[in-house]
């Protein structure tokens, strides 16, 4: 039993350590910017193409994050091939995140509905809601820690942009700033993260072999 618990927590570890890198908080912080950049571009390509425009940048952000994964990372840690926990573990996040999804979609149909026959409060705090269910999801099967916090940064940035809109009439109910700070962190964490890891890991070199005499 306790070679059993000792290999799971070998395997948790290896898989947590996927994240130590920083390079899923920089995809994360690139993803908020379209709610830092996008009420810009409401007025002229309307709500739906705005968000849209991004998802060019979502791929060439996923790309670069590939690329740096396989060349830049993988030669300093390798590969691990995770067992059947993890594996059925990552099955049943996939499936929350596409009931998570529906139901959030549902949410948002119900906003547009109401759009205007309810408080603007009752919308921001759903969209509140969606961030920090998602983020505390993913960080619970994930094993990801750091996206506990991201998500109640996230779930605030709404909220406190409604609050500088009503008391400080901040433009786009203070979506470019809240969102644009919130970005802006988890950004810096990820870059910081990143350095760090080269710094942990360097490329391994190849010692020549030498020659010892035997007495």
């Amino acid at each position: 039993m306790s070679q059993k618990i000792s290999l799971k927590d070998a395997e948790r570890r290896a898989f947590t350590s996927t994240f130590h890198d920083g390079l899923w908080d920089i995809f994360i912080g690139c993803f908020l910017l379209q709610f830092s950049i996008g009420p810009f571009l409401s007025p002229t390509l309307g709500d739906f193409w705005s968000s849209v425009v991004f998802l060019p940048f979502f791929a060439l952000a996923f790309l670069v994050i590939w690329f740096v994964k396989k060349h830049v990372i993988t030669p300093r840690v390798g590969i691990v091939k995770f067992g059947q926990w993890r594996v059925t573990r990552m099955m049943r996040f996939n499936a929350g995140m596409v009931l998570a999804l529906t139901v959030f979609l549902l949410l948002g149909i119900l906003s547009l509905v109401q759009f205007g026959s309810i408080p603007g409060w009752i919308h921001t705090a759903r969209f509140s809601l969606i961030f920090l269910i998602t983020f505390c999801a993913a960080a619970y099967f994930l094993d990801f820690t750091r996206l506990y916090i991201y998500g109640v940064i996230i779930a605030l940035s709404p909220l406190i942009g409604e609050v500088l809109y009503v008391y400080l009439k901040a433009s786009h109910h203070g979506f470019p700033i809240t969102f644009g700070i919130t970005a802006g962190l988890i950004i810096l964490t990820g870059l910081v993260l990143f350095i760090r890891f080269l710094q942990d890991n360097p490329l391994p070199t190849d010692q020549p072999a030498t020659e010892e005499p035997i007495e």
